[in-house]
């Protein structure tokens, strides 16, 4: 299995999700892709560039819509600062 630095949120049954990762099953459902290849993407580019700098990248080179960019950029960076 691969090492992940951040890592999808797992839910029990019954459990909603809070926060920015509320966002994640519409963002898999837009764009097509599990939640975890955009953290994972995420993570790699918060090691060079600031949190607005990712989400405007997000949304230039995959058309991520703002909100759902910055849900993913806020939930990397609270799990990275843990």
């Amino acid at each position: 299995m691969p090492q992940h630095r951040v890592t999808a949120p797992t839910l029990t049954p019954g459990e909603k999700l809070k926060g920015p990762a509320s966002y994640f099953p519409s963002i898999e459902k837009k764009y097509g892709q599990p939640i975890q290849h955009w953290l994972d993407l995420v993570a790699d580019q918060l090691d060079s560039k600031k949190h607005m700098e990712v989400v405007e990248w997000l949304k230039t080179e995959y058309g991520i819509g703002h909100g759902h960019a910055n849900a993913i950029v806020a939930y990397v960076k609270a799990a990275l600062a843990k």
